[in-house]
């Protein structure tokens, strides 16, 4: 409901201005109030872009800008701007390929009433995202500020998680007079009370742990240097790190001018060169990843790093280094507007954070301080000395959640700077490749997902019964950036965590559906088994975008079997019956595979539309045993009399297709009969003879 009643910023790609009028009138006719700008060119774009959209709506082609540049330049600025792509027809390929170029949707032009269902859901979808960065960022905030006022309080506190010390603050310590909280990490609480109150210190704790709310003790407690003091301790249920814990506090009485000393000691400069400090440099970060976030103001981090340091510090001593950084920090105050956020973030690191600029913006204005830096000459007490500088730049923009993401990204960029006086700014295409190179399994994804490179293989499945379909399994393969292959087991683990899950079952689904037509428009009667993951059973979505999937195709609904595994069918059992009535509504098939393993499997099928039922691999292993053999004749039988299609998969010997036969499988599958392939060309025929 909220999308209806905030106005939408609308970009439209369209040559003609009465079709453009058209498109905005269907929104407003709808009740959406709109905002729009119609885009002329490729520097229209780059200046509009500057600001915040909430949906672009490209015209099939355009003569002034080419939709796939449009889409590219969104992605290449991290913009999250979702893009509905109009096209002439309903051609698969067209739409399949937009989809897969990065358009959120794709559809004919003059379905006007879809257009308008779809533009809701994508501004609903926009919404969400943005709603959960700013929960993000707001999270973050308040767990800064709940450390900064643990850090800052008089009053002396630890969390204490099983009897030990997993964190205290800064008064705790100096009430018992440690000098660093690692000495506390790890040790019992216990041996700081005094040793003729640990009996009644055990008690309490025992009779706490099922207590609720707040409980005070009065005890002894024992300094580090031996000496003892009399402590109130107010115990009360905490969490830490996600961690149940418990909070003790020891009240502390301090006078004022002891607190007005510390906040006194408390600064947010650098020492040597007079600008921020690390600290302070870093709440200037996430104060413009909060603004980026909530009202879309861009700013740009330029990570400055002094070249040859370590050299230049031995050459002319410590004192020396430090009347150069402050000559340097002279530079960049001068050369920076007056709104840039300057800071000497490590030793030969300085920061510059740029509000309301884009890295692309920065960088006509960093090229001349390289020239200025590498042409001064620093006096360094009577000697002479000459330095450069390497940067790294990097841009904060609405889906920035994470200031320390963007410092990290600027920090890489100016260390590939090996031979320095160079700029780097960030490339998310570059940073998915180096971290890929590093052996990340999460980068080789994204990677595989934004260049199209996964790999499909097909395996026959082949009927002992005179199915007159030819039938293949797709099974998903990514090569490393060495070449080699990855075991599919890794990446689909690393992917499932990272919540990719749902975008390689689409990209496999979209790719599938693209090959199969194409195989059967050559005359071939084929159906392809597609893998759903447990992401898939529980997204909503996914039967919407697979009617229009399948529409765009022209494909017969039931020429593609969804497979999904009897335990994620276990796991999300209500998900999976919903989806399954309809993938039926659809007139799809279904697969359940590795079955048979559960505790009762057949009331898990007893809930589910299911046309095969792929038994689980362990059933036909070592068929040659007798009882192994029952075991899956029985299995089948039940299966059979419930009239579903059985196979039977790892196949890898002539000796067990008798049995097999017997047993009245339908369909059979493996390396025996043939390996995964990159083309769907084996010989079905073969079999009937």
């Amino acid at each position: 409901m909220a999308i209806e009643k905030k106005t939408i910023r609308l970009l439209i790609l369209e040559d003609s201005q009465n079709e453009a009028e058209r498109l905005v009138s269907l929104f407003r006719n709808a009740g959406h109030a709109t905002r729009v700008h119609r885009l002329t060119s490729s520097e229209d774009l780059a200046e509009t872009l500057q600001q915040t959209w909430d949906l672009l709506i490209c015209a099939a082609s355009s003569e002034h800008l080419d939709p796939g540049e449009a889409i590219s330049a969104i992605r290449r600025q991290a913009k999250d701007i979702p893009v509905i792509q109009l096209v002439e027809e309903n051609d698969s390929e067209i739409i399949t390929e937009a989809l897969l170029f990065g358009a959120q949707d794709a559809l004919p032009q003059g379905e006007d009433e879809r257009l308008v269902l779809v533009a809701k859901r994508e501004l609903a979808n926009l919404e969400e995202r943005r709603a959960r960065r700013a929960a993000e960022v707001a999270l973050r905030e308040a767990e800064k500020r709940c450390q900064l006022l643990l850090e800052s309080s008089v009053d002396a506190i630890t969390y204490v998680h099983d009897g030990m010390h997993i964190y205290a603050n800064r008064a705790y310590l100096e009430l018992f007079r440690y000098e660093d909280g690692e000495e506390l990490e790890g040790m019992p609480m216990i041996d700081l009370i005094a040793s003729a109150d640990h009996a009644a210190f055990k008690d309490f704790l025992k009779n706490y742990q099922s207590a609720e709310g707040n409980a005070e003790l009065n005890c002894q407690g024992v300094r580090a240097d031996g000496s003892s003091f009399a402590a109130q301790m107010t115990f009360s249920p905490a969490t830490y790190d996600g961690e149940p814990c418990i909070q003790v506090v020891i009240r502390a009485e301090t006078s004022n001018a002891e607190l007005e000393e510390k906040l006194r000691e408390i600064s947010s400069q650098d020492l040597v060169t007079g600008l921020f400090n690390r600290n302070h440099f870093l709440e200037l970060m996430d104060n413009a990843a909060e603004r980026a976030v909530n009202t879309g103001q861009p700013s740009t981090l330029a990570y400055i790093r002094v070249d040859r340091y370590a050299s230049m510090q031995g050459e002319i001593g410590l004192a020396g280094i430090d009347l150069l950084l402050t000559d340097l920090a002279g530079l960049l105050r001068a050369h920076f507007p007056a709104d840039t956020q300057l800071a000497r973030f490590g030793d030969d690191v300085f920061a510059a954070l740029l509000p309301g600029q884009t890295p692309e913006q920065c960088q006509a204005s960093l090229a001349p301080l390289l020239k200025k830096v590498e042409a001064h000459l620093f006096d360094v007490s009577g000697r002479t000395a000459q330095t450069t500088l390497s940067v790294g730049v990097a841009g904060l923009s609405e889906k920035t959640a994470k200031a320390q993401e963007v410092l990290d990204r600027a920090h890489r960029c100016a260390d590939e700077l090996s031979d320095g006086n160079a700029i780097k700014v960030f490339n998310p295409a570059d940073e998915l490749a180096a971290a890929a190179n590093r052996g990340s399994l999460l980068a080789m994804v994204q990677q595989a997902l934004e260049n199209n490179s996964f790999r499909l293989l097909f395996q026959p499945i082949i009927s002992l019964r005179g199915d007159a379909h030819e039938h293949y399994e797709v099974l998903l393969r990514l090569l490393n950036p060495q070449g080699a292959e990855v075991p599919p087991m890794e990446f689909l683990a690393a992917a499932k965590d990272a919540g990719l899950g749902e975008k390689i079952d689409r990209w496999v689904i979209l790719n599938s559906i693209k090959l199969l037509a194409d195989h059967r428009s050559r005359g071939h009667n084929t159906r392809l088994f597609v893998h759903l993951s447990s992401a898939s059973l529980q997204d909503q979505t996914l039967l919407p975008w697979l009617s229009v999937a399948l529409k765009a195709a022209r494909l017969p609904s039931d020429s593609l079997v969804f497979q999904f595994s009897e335990p994620d069918a276990i796991a999300y059992l209500k998900q999976a019956k919903a989806l399954t009535q309809g993938l039926a509504e659809l007139h799809c098939k279904v697969a359940l595979s590795q079955f048979g393993c559960a505790l009762n499997p057949f009331n898990t099928l007893k809930h589910l539309q299911v046309d095969f039922v792929k038994v689980d691999g362990s059933f036909s292993q070592d068929l040659s045993n007798a009882e192994n053999q029952e075991a899956l004749k029985t299995l089948l039988s039940s299966l059979h009399a419930q009239a579903k299609l059985t196979i039977v998969p790892f196949v890898e010997s002539a000796s067990v297709l008798a049995t097999l036969w017997q047993a009245g499988v339908n369909f059979i599958q493996g390396y025996y009969l043939q390996g995964p392939s990159q083309s769907m060309d084996y010989d079905f025929s073969a079999g009937d003879e």
